[in-house]
Formats: structure tokens, sequence, C-alpha cells
């Protein structure tokens, strides 16, 4: 198989590591969305599992469109991003609002008396919009209102500085939603969501001589909502995998403070030994995940890959800090997809002490594989030369023994499909009992609804049949879940169907 010139360098590189004996791969890049053959990741990380080293990579950053995911090969731990409880307030005060924003400059000498308020964009040229050129605008001594436009904001800092502003706010279109990032800016300025730029942008054309400033409060802890997934967080569903849900898990990477090459901000001090900047995007997410991975390998020398990503699956929470579904910033914070948060926010605690877990071994994908592939590109992905579809029993990527479960079905009343999961006692001899939330559309029937484990590492298996009610519509996808539930765990799965 050919790979494309930075795959092949990606390949290269995790295989030395992999030469190198690490235990965990913590990867924040990727080539975007593709098939696994053509992604040095996939293929590299294939050879990883295979010496029990566990390979946690991003969903890189393209939301919150949807099927744009990237590492989304069922045996890498598939990262998304979300917010904290903790903002860098910036608070711009217009009129008789004040909208709570961020930024990572809070300069203490900063005179918050009001001052002209601009907006460039306000006959929606895309240019002016981003602050782009602002040759035909005079904001000497201004505060500049300017659209976050998918590069660095400190970027458009610098231009709106270089031509004479005094202060920025950075607002959100619709699409950014309400993630705002704390930059270390080189002008006063504060990041706002797009709730509060249509606000600002109302007063601006309902106010002849608009004024504002900016109060600098610092760090302010117990933020709400948080945690939610960031609007940039890669989404599913995947184009590639066959319908597993991915990202697998998320975890914070909105302003995650970091150790960075050069300085930043506007008051540089020389320091080139201790750098950090704020930065947010998968990237930052990723690394979480990996710490927790070598945690639990450290704890769990005998856990497999599959295993440790199965504890952090099932030990996820689904809710935020108030108790309320985690919600999605780039959607007015409605409950977020099993597409955009996974089995949910991870609990590294819990995580510790998962109760049961859904293993696989390596060559378990090859079967699931060969339903995808044909012989030779299954080969190029695994790296066996014994490898034969034609004599491989296959399984769809539904039956994969995952810690999700994700169905495509027809809507045709009465249309089944059948899967089976097979559980790993990783505690005490316990009794554990089923509970399912059923998706709309589909009724799903057990084989069972208590399994009983009485020694660790027992094995017991289960049954699901799903069957369509009718009342489904072509292309609607359904959530629910299932839980595994004894005196002392609960083993959570999310449930996603697909009608066709």
């Amino acid at each position: 198989m050919k790979l494309i010139c930075l795959d092949a360098y990606l390949l290269t590189g995790i295989e030395q590591a992999v030469r190198d004996g690490v235990d965990v791969l913590s990867m924040s890049l990727g080539s975007g969305p593709d098939q696994f053959h053509r992604s040095g990741i996939a293929v590299a990380s294939f050879s990883a599992v295979l010496k029990n080293i566990v390979p946690v990579a991003c969903a890189m950053n393209e939301g919150p469109t949807p099927s744009v995911i990237s590492n989304d090969a069922p045996w890498l731990l598939t990262v998304g991003a979300s917010t904290t409880d903790r903002r860098i307030r910036a608070t711009v005060k217009v009129g008789n609002m004040e909208l709570d924003g961020e930024s990572a400059y809070q300069p203490s000498s900063f005179n918050s008396s009001e001052m002209e308020l601009v907006f460039p964009g306000a006959r929606l040229v895309e240019s002016d919009l981003k602050c782009q050129t602002l040759n035909n605008f005079n904001v000497t001594g201004k505060m500049v209102l300017c659209m976050a436009d998918g590069i660095s904001n400190t970027v458009t800092g610098e231009r709106v500085k270089a031509a004479g502003g005094e202060a920025m706010v950075i607002i959100n279109n619709k699409k950014h939603g309400f993630t705002t990032i704390a930059d270390p800016h080189v002008l006063p300025a504060s990041h706002i969501s797009n709730a509060d730029a249509k606000k600002i942008i109302s007063y601006i054309k309902n106010n002849p001589d608009p004024k504002a400033t900016i109060i600098f409060k610092g760090t302010q802890f117990a933020a709400s909502p948080a945690p939610a997934i960031a609007f940039f967080s890669g989404r599913g569903p995947s184009l590639f995998n066959g319908g597993i849900i991915k990202p697998d898990i998320v975890a914070p990477g909105v302003n995650i403070l970091a150790a960075w090459p050069t300085e930043f901000g506007p008051n540089p001090t020389g320091n080139k030994t201790s750098t950090f900047n704020f930065d947010s995007g998968t990237s930052m997410a990723t690394p979480h995940i990996a710490g927790i991975v070598a945690d639990l390998k450290k704890n769990h020398p005998d856990w497999s890959p599959a295993a440790i990503k199965s504890a952090i699956m099932t030990t996820a929470y689904v809710k935020d800090l108030d108790g309320h579904p985690i919600g999605d910033e780039a959607f007015m914070y409605k409950p977020a997809s099993y597409f955009a948060m996974g089995a949910g926010h991870v609990d590294p605690d819990k995580a510790n002490d998962p109760g049961l877990v859904y293993d696989i071994q390596p060559f378990d994908y090859i079967p699931y594989l060969c339903s995808m592939y044909p012989t030779h590109i299954v080969k190029a992905i695994v790296q066996q030369r014994w490898v034969d579809c034609g004599t491989i029993q296959r399984i769809t990527p539904a039956e994969l023994n995952y810690p999700s479960i994700g169905v495509t079905m027809p809507i045709k009343k009465g249309s089944a499909f059948v899967i089976n999961r097979t559980l790993t006692n990783v505690g005490p001899a316990e009794v554990y009992d089923l509970r399912i939330k059923l998706p709309d559309g589909v009724d799903i029937r057990a084989d069972t609804q208590n399994l009983s484990f009485s020694s660790m590492y027992e094995k017991q298996s289960f049954r699901l049949e799903f069957t369509s009610n009718g009342t489904a519509q072509p292309e609607q996808v359904s959530e629910g879940y299932l839980t595994w539930s004894s005196t002392n765990h609960v083993v959570r799965s999310p449930i996603s169907v697909t009608y066709n």
C-alpha cells in the first residue's frame, strides 16, 4: 500500500517508538479521515497493540462538522475535547450588559473607562468581519469588534494593534458557539460567545455612539455549565469504520496550560527555559487520557489495551457538574450526541475499578476487517502474512466486542439484528443486573437479565436482539444505553442506532 509522505513519516516514528518499548502512544496528530490502510497511524498502532501498547489518538479539530473525525480505527482510543469549570474572565461591559468572555492577557494597567466601539464587519464583508485588513477604518484608540476566523485570535489582535486599536473583542460565529479561548493577546481583549456576539452587534446597530470597556477578573472556578463539548472537537459518525461510535471518550481540551517552546504575550522577559501558554484542541485532551492509561497500566499490568479502553469508556460520566446532560457548545448546550462525546467524560478514579471489561485481543479485529476489505488490504493493515479472509468467519462492525454499541438497521417493522458481547470480570465476585434504555424506533431483547461472576477474569456472554418497531424515519439516529449494575459497580455502554 502506498502511503502519502506525511503518513509514511508517522508510520516510521510510531514503529520506532514501538521498538523502543514504550507502554503508551500519545498521538496528538492526524491526517484527516481516511481508509485504515491509508493511515500511517492506524497501521502502526495495530502493530502497537500486538505488543500490548495502548495507542491514544486525538479526534482532530474539524468539528462541529459531522463525519470528519480522524483516528477512528477501533484499536485506537480516540479522544475528543471538553471544557473545564475554569474561566480566565475578561468581561465586556457594553451599555447595561456585562458579557463574560476570556483572555489570558489581563493587564492591571488597562484604563477601564469606556471607549468608542467600532465594528468593521457591519456590512458583513468577510474580510472586514475578521479584521483581515483595517486600512479603510479608523480604529485608533478604539475597541474593535472582530470575528474569530479559524486562525489564532492573537494574530487578529496583532493586526488591530498595528492599526492603532486600543482593545479588541473577538466574537464567535454560529459554528463556534459558546467555546471561548483564553489567548495571550498583545492588547486588552476578550473572546465572547456567539450568543453574546449577537447582543453586542444589536447594541451597536441601535446606538449611534456605541462604547464599551473590558473588566479583567482573573481566574474563576466553578463556571457552569461544565464540562461541555468544545465546538471544534472531531465528530462522528465515521465514514470508514462501519458505524463504531467515535470518539470513544472526551477529556479536558480547552484552555489547557501547557509547556511552550517560546514566550507569548505582549511583555516578553527573555525566558527561554520555562515558558507556558494556554492551548486548546483535541491535542490537549489526548495527553490527559494517555496519562490515565499509563496509570492504569501501572495499577493493572495484566490488562490488555482493549481492557484499558473499556475501563475508561464504561465508567465515563454523561452529566455535567450541575447534574444536567453534558452539553455541546456548538449547539446551544443541547445534550451532546454520542458522536460528539463518545461514552462520555473520563473519570480516572472509576476507570481504575471498572468491575467488568469488554476485552478484545488484537487478532479479534481481523474478522471485523475482513468484513470491510479484501485480504490484501487486511494484510497491509495488520502486517500478518497468514491472513486469508476467504477462510475467516467475518463479523459486522456491530459484532465486535466493543464497549459501545453502534447498529445500522432498516426502518421496516420487524427487521431484526443480533449481536453478542462478552464481559470479563476484573473485580470481586458479584452479580450484575441489566438495564436497557431503549433508543427510539427499536426494541431490544436480551437473553439474560443478570450475570453472576464468581472469580477474577471469569467471562460471561450475553445476546441482544434488536427489532425495528416501525416508528423510525430514514437516516434517523437514536440513542440509548445499557448498564450492568452490581452493588459496587456500574458498567455503561452507549447504544446508537442508525436507520436506513
